[in-house]
C-alpha cells in the first residue's frame, strides 16, 4: 500500500468568518486559500505522485488543481470523499452553534453525536476509511498519492489507522492548506507527520524505496 499525503483544501470565507459550510456548493477559496493551493503545488512538485483524489467541492478541486498541474495529472473526484453531512448546521455560524447543548457532545463524545437531519461521525469515517483503503489498495507499495479533502475527514481518517478512539479524534490538528503524511503497510500504518503546511520539500530515496521513515527526507 502507498504512502498518502492527507491534503486539507485551503481557506474559503466560511472558515475565516467562523461558519460551517458542509456540503455547500459555491464556496471557493478567498485569496489565501488561493495562495495556499500555489504553495501546495510549489511544494510538490517534485514529489513522485502517481495520483491525485480530490473531494467534489470547489474548496478541494481548486486546492488540488496547481498540483494536478505541477505534476501534470488529472485529479480524479471521489465523492466519498466529500465532507461531513452537518444537515440543520450547514452554513451556521460557530459562534452560535457553540451554545447549543448538543455542542458539548460533538466535542467530548462524537461517537455518539448525529448531526439533525444529516451524517452521525461513526458513519462519516467508516466512510471515509472504506474510500481510503479503496484508493490505497488501487497502489502499489512505493507510489505516493495526494488526497485533497476536509478537515474531520482527515483527522477521523488519521485516528482510526493509529487506534485512536474515535471520541479523541478532535485532539488532532489540520490546519487549511496542511499536508498529513500517512503511510500504509499490511503489517500497520505509520504517520510520518502532521499538519505540516509549506514550504517544505518531499524526497524518496530511489526510485523503488518504500515510504517510510528512514526514506523520507523532510525540510
Amino acid at each position: 500500500m502507498p504512502l498518502l499525503l492527507l491534503i486539507r483544501h485551503g481557506e474559503n470565507e466560511y472558515v475565516k468568518t467562523g461558519k460551517m459550510a458542509g456540503r455547500l456548493p459555491g464556496v471557493h477559496l478567498n485569496e489565501r486559500g488561493q495562495a495556499q493551493g500555489a504553495a501546495l503545488g510549489e511544494a510538490l512538485k517534485d514529489a513522485p505522485l502517481s495520483a491525485i483524489y480530490a473531494s467534489p467541492l470547489e474548496r478541494a478541486q481548486e486546492t488540488a488543481a496547481p498540483i494536478a498541474s505541477a505534476r501534470g495529472l488529472t485529479i480524479q473526484t471521489r465523492p466519498a470523499l466529500l465532507d461531513t453531512h452537518v444537515g440543520d448546521w450547514e452554513g451556521q455560524e460557530l459562534k452560535k452553534l457553540v451554545k447549543l447543548p448538543e455542542w458539548k457532545q460533538v466535542q467530548n463524545q462524537p461517537s455518539r453525536f448525529t448531526f439533525p437531519h444529516g451524517e452521525s461521525f461513526f458513519d462519516l469515517q467508516y466512510r471515509l476509511v472504506g474510500e481510503i483503503e479503496r484508493i490505497a489498495q488501487a497502489h502499489q507499495p512505493d507510489e505516493v498519492v495526494a488526497v485533497i479533502y476536509h478537515a474531520d475527514p482527515i483527522k477521523l481518517v488519521v485516528a482510526y489507522y493509529l487506534g485512536l478512539a474515535l471520541d479523541n479524534f478532535q485532539r488532532l490538528a489540520c490546519d487549511t492548506g496542511s499536508v498529513t503524511a500517512l503511510a500504509l503497510r499490511p503489517e500497520g500504518a505509520q504517520l510520518l507527520f502532521l499538519n505540516r503546511r509549506p514550504p517544505f520539500a518531499l524526497e524518496l530515496n530511489g526510485k523503488a524505496a518504500k515510504p517510510g521513515l528512514g526514506n523520507l527526507q523532510r525540510k
